[in-house]
């Protein structure tokens, strides 16, 4: 199935001017339903059952308040769901506390906030060096209703059905045309189709969009309505695209920014929610990615969102979440880690992995809080050693019935990151890597165990595995004494937090 999401990415800078492509690329990103995320008055107890679909509290505010939770683990942008006012009913499906049934694009979520604390985030997170994100929901509106009963003048702008393209269901994901010109919903909560091929439809869309990132500084639509689309903007913006080919989701790099790397998700979830995973078809598809999309530096990498099962529900080995989290933050793209994943939450299917986060009490021990922060450091600090670090494609190395490794960067800055899917009880071995760049006798730290190996005379890295966990390497020299000591302990750790943001 393929969504219908995309979304725009804004530098957060005084003046408004928007960061570049290339600054993205050196951002970690943390994906949250504001809905889910964090109560204003901090409350870690307050009720939500996700399967019951109802707004459960989470406001703007909130997010404000635990960005220190956030930025502890390294990350330096935060992606929100999307902004917009929504259907004011309550539908036989609930709530839209996700974001994607709206009515009035001009006006805010009330349920989040008010527009003083969405400015407030804003400024927020720039005070901190940090980057939002905000989901943009393109392809249609919401109405609580069949699609016979609509009455359109309640949408704005498009408050006349002649915005939309007529009734028919999305049925067929093979026929272009049936995706793009068909309605997603049904006769319960429809999901009007709006016609953005008409050029009044897309002057309206980019009007809106440059004055969203001006205040608060794909598949289901056709590709040449994009391309405008992200000009006015002004920003980075990034589409979804969720099918697996790279050969169909790629060329939409061609029109936008950057897409989520769904080619990479679905070989990447299988290698590791098992011990008989199949590590082969993820390093293919690492090699075909970069072959296939114009940049797949700009790619979006993630093994969860609030639209696919979480991981842990495919498996709750510790050591496999550890090694897919990894994989997220030390391959190509920009990492998206969702909420609630640092906490190991075992949600399946929509609605049950869009849990809240607040019942984790923001548990900073959890051990997949504390190795997102140990990989996102490593990531920032190569980034910060070196500008041409993002911009050199992952190379898968070596690949054997169970293990990966694949190096990143150029030589002298550049890390190993070797992982493993023979889960917690895997047996203990050693590697004699290859092919890592690194010259002999150059002193490197593993930075999952903080233990120190050196390159040995044919320029080959000793790696110690045990416990099914992943290791990454990089220079000492360029670590110093600080790095492990400090990683997801202090949310102002330099390190931690990403340099030269400001």
């Amino acid at each position: 199935m393929v969504l219908m999401r995309f979304a725009w990415l804004a530098g957060l800078i005084a003046s408004a001017i928007a960061a570049t492509p290339d600054e993205w690329r050196s951002q970690s990103i943390y994906f949250l339903l504001t809905d889910r995320f964090a109560h204003t008055d901090g409350s870690t107890s307050a009720e939500c059952d996700s399967s019951m679909g109802r707004y459960c509290g989470g406001t703007w505010r909130g997010i404000i308040n635990k960005l220190d939770y956030i930025q502890g683990m390294g990350f330096t942008a935060i992606w929100i769901t999307p902004v917009t006012a929504q259907l004011t009913e309550v539908t036989p499906y609930g709530d839209p506390y996700h974001g994607y049934w709206q009515q009035d694009i001009y006006g805010l979520n009330s349920n989040y906030g008010t527009a003083d604390d969405l400015k407030d985030l804003a400024s927020a997170l720039h005070k901190r060096g940090m980057y939002l994100m905000v989901d943009v929901v393109a392809n249609h509106m919401g109405y609580d209703g069949s699609h016979n009963d609509i009455n359109y003048s309640e949408f704005n702008p498009f408050n006349d059905k002649k915005y939309f393209h007529s009734y028919c269901k999305v049925d067929d994901y093979n026929n272009q045309g049936n995706v793009q010109n068909c309605w997603l919903g049904d006769n319960t909560v429809s999901l009007p189709d709006l016609k953005t091929e008409r050029q009044d439809v897309q002057k309206m869309w980019q009007d809106w969009v440059g004055s969203l990132v001006s205040n608060y500084s794909m598949r289901h639509v056709q590709k040449d309505f994009w391309p405008e689309f992200n000009k006015a903007a002004g920003v980075y913006c990034v589409g979804e695209v969720s099918d697996g080919d790279a050969g169909y989701t790629c060329p939409y790099q061609k029109v936008l920014d950057g897409v989520l790397n769904y080619p990479v998700y679905f070989p990447l979830r299988r290698a590791f929610s098992s011990v008989k995973g199949n590590i082969k078809d993820l390093y293919n598809m690492i090699n075909s990615v970069k072959s296939t999309c114009s940049d797949s530096t700009l790619l979006g990498t993630f093994v969860e969102n609030h639209d696919n099962p979480r991981f842990a529900s495919y498996t709750d080995d510790m050591a496999l979440a550890k090694n897919a989290a990894t994989f997220t933050i030390m391959a190509d793209g920009i990492p998206i880690i969702y909420a609630g994943q640092e906490q190991h939450y075992k949600g399946g299917s929509d609605p049950n992995n869009r849990e809240a986060t607040w019942l984790s009490k923001y548990n900073t021990n959890s051990p997949l809080y504390k190795l997102i922060g140990k990989a996102n450091a490593v990531r920032n600090q190569a980034i910060f050693a070196s500008d041409r670090y993002t911009t050199y494609k992952n190379n898968p190395i070596y690949q054997d019935d169970s293990t990966l490794a694949m190096r990143k960067g150029y030589d002298g800055s550049q890390t190993v990151t070797v992982l493993s899917n023979l889960g917690s009880g895997g047996n203990s071995y050693s590697l004699s890597l290859p092919n890592t760049g690194y010259k002999a006798g150059t002193k490197l730290t593993e930075v999952i165990t903080c233990s120190t190996v050196t390159v040995d005379k044919n320029g080959k890295v000793p790696v110690s595995m045990a416990g099914g966990e992943p290791r990454i390497f990089y220079p000492t020299s360029l670590i110093g004494t600080s790095l492990c000591s400090s990683i997801g302990n202090k949310p102002d750790d330099s390190i931690a937090t990403g340099p030269n943001f400001s």
